[in-house]
């Protein structure tokens, strides 16, 4: 069960385009976490960042990215447009996929906890995760911004912050909670006049009695007025209901929409309910629009095409080692195919427990033994890009050779590892998990062993151009250890197997 989480961080830098790389670039160093979108504005000198991933990294990818933009953000020297009250600002968490509210409340409390330990920044957590019921709204949190929290946040109680110290640095709060999609939309007036896109931010939001589930506020941007907007809710305030509220109000000063801004991502349904309303084709369904008719066939077309493709491409990467990557999740994907086919069913109650933390594992397994796969295409071409590199002084071409090679030893290795992780996996699975898919666990054992096999050759491959004699030993003797032992996994998975499935 791939669980998929969210993340949208928002950063006071939207001017210093490094900046915004050098976080964005934190995050895609974080395995298993995919960096979706970047947005940065000049004006509310603020960038956000979307990305996606397992919740393991997500947390990771979020926390990395708070620490990069705390050392380069100082809130001390920051102006723009746009409210805030730190250096990462606010940090949301979304559940997308196989992910419940309760879990991504636990994201927010262990990214809040380690933040404020480990960094020292005064952390608040708002939204579903929020531990007072006034800090709900993100708002609330942020009142008078960095510069009043600044001044009240040793001396008020009502400030003290949920994890990290109460005291004023330059990297200001963090706030860190769990919500719903959000939509950051923002309609352009043909006017300088921003009081009157204030006024109509005024109208249009809920606390001025304008439509539940909107978030308002004027700006000026690049010479025009601006009604900047979030939708918390589109499902039940829907886009084009508030572009036409926005439209009426501001008729009323004379005025016109110009142009509208997206900020980030919003989902596919927000746009098509949107194009329905416009178009008036109330009757229209999703499976009518190309796209989603293409992507529902695709989706039913379990091969993996382009791994295939690229791997009998004439390139040597992905080669051997992205193969033995993909063999080890594929071990762990049906060690979690059986675990789900066994849970909850009344025959299997008394294993429920212990299956449910085989599945856990199995998961995780299949999370990293997936990252890998490009992990290792990369560390090969790294070291390929070293040798051919011409520029690098003799010592110093030397010494990246080293370090090259390391890495593209490290990497099957860890491999090695997992894959192993996943064998013994398996044969705990086919001990207890439903007979009916007993061959699916012990085929599971015989992939790891595959795996831990074919990693290990590519280990030791590296390991003869180490000049770390006693690294190259080390690898070997676990490598040793590691193959005899998955062999002996894989010995009793198939003897279980056999003997639960009576074949």
């Amino acid at each position: 069960m791939n669980k998929i989480v969210e993340c949208v961080p928002n950063f006071s830098e939207g001017r210093r385009l490094e900046v915004v790389d050098a976080i964005a670039d934190s995050i895609r160093e974080v395995p298993a976490a995919h960096v979706l979108d970047v947005s940065a504005d000049a004006d509310h000198n603020r960038s956000v960042i979307t990305f996606v991933g397992s919740p393991n990294a997500v947390e990771e990818a979020a926390f990395r990215a708070i620490t990069v933009a705390a050392k380069l953000i100082d809130l001390d020297q920051h102006t723009g447009e746009h409210p805030r009250i730190g250096a990462t600002d606010v940090c949301p968490f979304i559940p997308v996929k196989n992910v419940t509210v309760d879990e991504c409340v636990q994201m927010a409390n262990n990214v809040g906890r380690r933040v404020g330990e480990e960094l020292g920044i005064a952390v608040y957590l708002y939204g579903e995760a929020a531990k007072r019921p006034e800090r709900k709204k993100l708002s609330a949190i942020r009142r008078g911004e960095y510069e009043l929290w600044r001044q009240q946040v040793a001396t008020d109680p009502e400030r003290a912050p949920d994890y990290g110290p109460a005291k004023a640095t330059s990297s200001g709060a963090t706030v860190v909670g769990v919500r719903p999609f959000l939509i950051a939309y923002n309609l352009y007036l043909n006017t300088k006049d921003v009081s009157v896109a204030s006024e109509i931010a005024k109208a249009v939001r809920f606390t001025g009695g304008g439509l539940r589930h909107v978030q308002a506020l004027g700006f000026l941007v690049e010479g025009q007025a601006q009604v900047s907007m979030n939708l918390t809710d589109f499902t039940k305030t829907p886009l084009h209901r508030v572009q036409e509220m926005v439209r009426r109000e501001a008729a009323r000063h004379g005025l016109a929409v110009t142009k509208a801004e997206l900020i980030g991502l919003a989902p596919q349904r927000a746009l098509t309910d949107a194009a329905k309303w416009y178009c008036q084709i109330d009757d229209l369904k999703d499976d009518q629009v190309l796209e989603i008719r293409l992507e529902d066939a695709m989706s039913q077309d379990f091969t993996p095409h382009a791994f295939l493709e690229a791997t009998g491409a004439p390139t040597p990467t992905p080669g051997g080692g992205s193969a033995a990557a993909l063999a080890g999740a594929l071990s762990a994907a049906l060690s979690q195919m059986v675990g789900s086919l066994t849970l909850g069913r009344k025959r299997y109650a008394a294993v429920h427990s212990e299956m449910a933390g085989l599945l856990d594992q199995a998961t995780k397994l299949r999370d990293e033994l997936t990252t890998a796969i490009s992990l290792d295409a990369a560390a090969f071409d790294e070291l390929m890009a070293v040798w051919r590199n011409k520029e690098l002084a003799e010592e110093e071409k030397a010494l990246a050779i080293e370090q090259a090679t390391r890495n593209a030893g490290e990497v099957p290795l860890l491999v090695a590892r997992r894959s192993r992780d996943a064998a013994e996996v398996a044969m705990s699975v086919t001990a207890i998990g439903n007979v009916n898919a007993v061959t699916d666990a012990a085929a599971a054992a015989v992939l790891a062993r595959s795996a831990v096999q074919i990693a290990a050759m590519n280990v030791k491959v590296n390991a003869l151009g180490l000049q770390d004699q006693d690294l190259a030993r080390t690898w070997r003797q676990e490598l040793s250890e590691l193959e005899e032992e998955v062999e002996r996994l894989a010995a009793q998975t198939l003897s279980s197997a056999a003997e639960r499935g009576g074949f």
